[in-house]
C-alpha cells in the first residue's frame, strides 16, 4: 500500500490548490497549529478539483425582509405625519389641537370615573373604596391640572368654577381657589409682535412714543408686566405728554387657540349633557359668545365707555365710582390703553382700613382723574441709558403709608360695600348693563379728600346687556321675593320656563327662600331614611339635586340665558360683602333698587309709574323688618356672639345646601 504524503509536506507538482491570502496565513500562524492528521486513501491519487455548478443545486434568492421594510416605511410615514402635524399645530394653532385632544381624554376619564364610582356603595373588585368624597377630590385634581396646563380661556373657566360654589362639591372649591394666582407672563418679543401686527408694522417706540434708551423728549415703558392674567398682561408706561397709562396686551396664542378651545368646550358639554342627562348644552352658545367677546378689546373699550357714561349720568353714583378712560388712538383689537390707576385692590382689607397718614384734606393719587405727580424723569432716563433692560421704572407713591409704612386709606368697609352694592344694583335693575366679573382683582379703592372711598372699576370685557322686557321682569321678580308674593313669582318663573320656583328663588337671593310651598326641599328631605348610611344619603341628595337642576332649566327655549352671568355677578358681590365682614344689608339694598327702578322706568305709562311710587312706599315699610334683622345681627357681631347678617345668611344657606347634597365654600378670595 502506498502511503499518502502528510499534509505538511510540500505541494506535489501538478497539484491544483487554492492560493492562501496573506491575511489567512497570518491568522493561521497566530493560532495553535492543529494536530497532525494522517489519512489513508484506498484509490489512486487524484488532484483537488472545484465542485461542478450542477452539483451545488439551484441558487437561493437572498432574504428580502419585505414585511419588516413595509412596517418600517409605515412607521416612518406615520412619524413624519405626526411630526408635521405637531409642528403645524404648534406654529399655526398654538397647540390648540393637542390641547383639545388632552381635554377630550381627560373629560372622558373623569366622566367614566363618575359613571363607575358615583354610587352609594362601591362596585366589587373594580370600584374605588374611597367613596364619593375621594371621587370628587380625584376629579378636582385632574381637572385643575388640565385647566392650569392648557391656560388661556381654560383659566377663565376655572375661575368661574371657583366662584360658583353652589354648583360643585367642596373638593373642587378648595382646589380651584388657586385659579386666581397670576398666570405666567409672555416674553417681550411676543408683546412686540402683537403691537406690530395690530398697528400696521409700527414698533412699540413708534406707537407709544417711548424710548428704551433714555432719549430726551420720549416717554418710558416697562418691559416686565405689572400683572398677568389668563388672556392678557398689563404694562406701565408714561407717555411723552405726561400721561401714565396701563397698556393691556393680549397674549398672542389666545387668537390662535380660541376657536379650538370653544369647540372643545362645546363637544365636552354635549357629551356630558347626553351622558349625565342634564340640559346644559343649550347654554353653550351664549357662554361661548360672551367668552369670544371678552377677547375683543374693541368690545371691551365700548363697554368701558358705556359704563363710564352711565355712572356720570347717575347722580347717586357720580363722584363715588370711577371708570378709567380709554385712549382709543393707542388701542386696537388686542391692545387696550387706559389711564393708570394708583390704588389698592379690594382684597387688601388691612391696607384699606389702617389709619390715613397722607395728610389732612388730601386723597389718594389720581382721584377724580387728576394727573399723577410726575416722577423724576431725568433719573429714569439715566438709568435706562446705563441699563436699557431695567425692570422697575414706575414710582411707587407710598407716601400715604407714612414713614414706617404702616398707614392705610382709613376708609370704612361699610362705605365701600354701600357703593359697590349701589353700583351693581343700578347696573341690574336700572340700566340693564351688567359687569359680570366684579371679583376683588377688578376693583380698586382710593380715598377721596373728604375721607370717603372711591371705587374704581376695571376689566370690562365680560358684560351682559338685558332687554327692557327682561330687566322689568327681573325687577318685579326681585320685589316679589322681598314681599313673599308667591303668585307673581310663579307667573314670572313660568314665563321663563322654570318649574322649581322655590329653588330658583333661593338661588337668586343666595339665601333660603322662606315663602312658597318649598315642595322640592320637602320632597328631598322626606326622601331621606335614617336607616341609610351617610354615603347613601349623600348619593341620594345629589341625585335629587340633579333633578332640581333639570326643573330649573325645564324649558331651554324660554330660559333667559342672561341669568347665568347675572347670578355670577350677585354671587361675587355677596362674597365681597361677606369678606368685608357683612357691613351692609345687601338684600334690602338690592330690593330697594328693584322697587325704585319700577317707578323710575320712563318706558312705562305715567299712571303705572304713579302706582309704582305708592307701591314703593309700602315696600319700604315692609323692608323695615329686614332692617330690624340686620341690626340684630350687627349687635350680635359687635358683642362677639356671632357673625354679621351676611354671615348668618351664608350659614343658613350652607345648612340648606347641605340638605341638598351641596357644600358651599366662601373663602375663594382669601390670600
Amino acid at each position: 500500500m502506498r502511503r499518502s504524503p502528510p499534509l505538511s509536506s510540500p505541494t506535489l507538482p501538478g497539484a491544483l490548490l487554492p492560493v492562501a491570502s496573506p491575511l489567512r496565513l497570518r491568522r493561521a500562524l497566530s493560532t495553535t497549529p492543529p494536530a497532525r492528521v494522517v489519512t489513508h486513501s484506498s484509490g489512486p491519487f487524484e488532484p483537488l478539483r472545484p465542485p461542478l455548478p450542477s452539483s451545488l443545486g439551484a441558487p437561493r434568492a437572498a432574504r428580502s425582509f419585505r414585511r419588516t421594510r413595509r412596517w418600517g416605511r409605515r412607521l416612518l410615514i406615520l412619524s413624519t405625519l405626526l411630526g408635521a402635524a405637531y409642528f403645524f399645530d404648534r406654529q399655526v394653532y398654538a397647540q390648540g389641537v393637542s390641547r383639545s385632544l388632552h381635554t377630550f381624554a381627560m373629560g372622558l376619564l373623569v366622566a367614566a370615573d363618575y359613571k363607575l364610582n358615583f354610587r352609594p356603595e362601591p362596585l366589587p373588585l373594580i370600584g374605588n373604596a374611597g367613596g364619593i368624597p375621594a371621587l370628587h377630590r380625584r376629579s378636582a385634581e385632574r381637572l385643575f391640572g388640565l385647566l392650569r396646563e392648557n391656560g388661556g380661556l381654560y383659566l377663565k373657566i376655572g375661575q368661574a368654577v371657583a366662584m360658583q360654589s353652589a354648583v360643585l362639591p367642596p373638593e373642587f372649591q378648595r382646589m380651584f381657589a388657586r385659579m386666581f394666582d397670576d398666570a405666567p407672563q409672555d416674553e417681550w418679543k411676543a408683546v412686540e409682535k402683537v403691537i406690530r401686527d395690530d398697528f400696521g408694522g409700527r414698533s412699540v417706540e413708534e406707537v407709544f412714543g417711548v424710548s428704551f434708551a433714555g432719549v430726551e423728549g420720549k416717554g418710558v415703558m416697562e418691559r416686565t408686566a405689572r400683572a398677568s392674567a389668563s388672556v392678557a398682561q398689563v404694562h406701565w408706561a408714561r407717555l411723552a405728554d405726561g400721561r401714565e397709562v396701563a397698556i393691556k396686551i393680549q397674549k398672542p396664542e389666545i387668537a390662535k387657540q380660541i376657536w379650538w378651545d370653544l369647540w372643545a368646550f362645546k363637544v365636552v358639554t354635549k357629551v356630558y349633557s347626553w351622558w349625565f342627562d342634564l340640559p346644559l348644552y343649550s347654554l353653550v352658545p351664549f357662554i361661548s359668545e360672551r367668552l369670544k367677546l371678552e377677547t375683543d378689546f374693541v368690545n371691551e373699550a365700548k363697554n368701558s365707555e358705556t359704563m363710564r357714561q352711565l355712572i356720570h349720568d347717575e347722580p347717586s353714583l357720580r363722584g363715588r365710582v370711577y371708570v378709567p378712560p380709554v385712549y382709543h388712538e393707542l388701542s386696537s383689537k388686542r391692545v387696550l390703553t387706559t389711564e393708570w390707576i394708583e390704588g389698592i385692590r379690594l382684597w387688601d382689607k388691612e391696607a384699606m382700613t389702617r389709619p390715613w397718614l397722607g395728610g389732612y384734606g388730601k386723597g389718594s393719587a389720581g382721584v377724580h382723574g387728576a394727573q399723577l405727580d410726575p416722577p423724576e424723569m431725568e433719573k429714569i432716563r439715566r438709568e435706562l441709558r446705563e441699563n436699557p433692560h431695567s425692570q422697575k421704572l414706575k414710582p411707587e407713591r407710598t407716601e400715604w403709608k407714612g414713614r414706617r409704612g404702616k398707614g392705610g386709606l382709613g376708609v370704612s368697609p361699610k362705605e365701600v360695600m354701600t357703593t359697590m352694592v349701589d353700583l351693581f344694583s343700578a347696573q341690574i335693575f336700572k340700566w340693564g348693563v351688567v359687569h359680570c366679573d366684579p371679583h376683588p382683582g377688578n376693583i380698586f379703592i382710593r380715598r377721596l379728600p373728604n375721607g370717603l372711598p372711591e371705587l374704581v372699576l376695571i376689566d370690562h370685557g365680560l358684560y351682559v346687556y338685558m332687554s327692557e322686557k327682561f330687566r322689568h321682569e327681573y325687577s318685579v321678580f326681585w320685589k316679589a321675593l322681598m314681599t313673599f308674593d308667591n303668585k307673581t313669582i310663579a307667573e314670572i318663573t313660568k314665563e321663563w320656563g322654570i318649574k322649581a320656583a322655590d329653588l330658583f328663588a333661593s338661588a337668586t337671593l343666595l339665601r333660603p327662600y322662606e315663602g312658597g310651598e318649598q315642595q322640592l326641599q320637602k320632597g328631598m328631605l322626606g326622601a331621606l331614611d335614617d336607616k341609610k348610611t351617610a354615603s347613601q344619603k349623600h348619593y341620594e341628595m345629589q341625585k335629587r339635586m340633579k333633578q332640581g337642576i333639570r326643573d330649573v332649566l325645564a324649558d331651554e327655549d324660554k330660559w333667559p340665558k342672561e341669568l347665568i352671568f347675572i347670578g355670577r355677578n350677585m354671587r361675587i358681590v355677596q362674597g365681597n360683602n361677606a369678606y368685608m365682614g357683612s357691613p351692609v344689608n345687601r338684600i334690602k339694598m338690592m330690593g330697594e333698587w328693584a322697587s325704585r327702578s319700577l317707578f323710575q322706568d320712563r318706558n312705562l305709562p305715567l299712571g303705572k309709574r304713579v302706582v309704582n311710587i305708592w307701591q314703593h312706599l309700602v315696600f319700604k315699610a315692609v323692608l323695615f323688618a329686614s332692617d330690624v334683622a340686620f341690626w340684630f345681627f350687627w349687635v350680635k357681631q359687635l358683642l362677639g356672639r356671632g357673625g354679621g347678617m351676611e354671615d348668618e345668611v351664608e350659614a343658613r344657606l350652607k345648612s340648606v345646601a347641605k340638605d341638598f347634597g351641596v357644600e358651599l365654600q366662601h373663602d375663594v378670595f382669601e390670600g
